[in-house]
């Protein structure tokens, strides 16, 4: 977490969270949900507008994180900004070798432990850094690597999958839903 994002919360300890404002695709892109974006429909069917700020982007990806629900998050100075989820908390990006280098959406280096497929052929993984869908420009070396043994998917609906792997989709107040 930046340093600027800890004095804030020392500074304003009960800013109130924010839910609904921000969320992030199967492709692992940030998106900002304004009124108008939550109004025209639930994400992913109603996006909002794609961040394409660099330093934004890279601010969001250092204050990432989940809460003990589950519910994953960033942490906008005093304020927890709680994040909706097309499919999963992280997106792997693979880079080829032997063995498959994989990373987060965010550019961190990951270590996979275990490979699962859903019922739409999607490929997640679970990572030390946690679960996440792999990127779908990387699924070729996804295949290489089911192919070659590295990974060996196991099936589950994605419904289940949240409870399984312990996040959630679409974060509520708690208490709420």
């Amino acid at each position: 977490m930046d340093a600027i994002v800890e004095a804030a919360l020392r500074k304003w300890p009960n800013v109130p969270d924010c839910y609904g404002w921000l969320a992030l695709d199967a492709r692992g892109d940030w998106y900002l949900r304004d009124a108008a974006a939550q109004a025209a429909g639930p994400f992913p069917q109603a996006k909002g507008s794609r961040i394409e700020h660099r330093g934004l982007r890279e601010f969001i990806a250092r204050n990432y994180a989940a809460d003990a629900r589950g519910c994953a998050y960033f942490q906008n100075g005093p304020q927890r900004v709680y994040v909706e989820l097309e499919a999963a908390p992280w997106v792997w990006r693979l880079t080829p070798g032997a063995p498959c280098g994989v990373h987060t959406h965010n550019g961190q280096p990951a270590v996979c432990r275990s490979a699962w497929l859903d019922e739409r052929g999607r490929l997640f993984l679970q990572c030390d850094a946690g679960f996440g869908l792999v990127h779908s420009m990387d699924m070729e070396l996804a295949a290489a690597a089911v192919e070659a043994g590295t990974w060996q998917p196991i099936e589950m609906d994605f419904a289940a999958m949240p409870a399984r792997f312990g996040y959630v989709l679409k974060p509520l107040p708690a208490g709420a839903g």
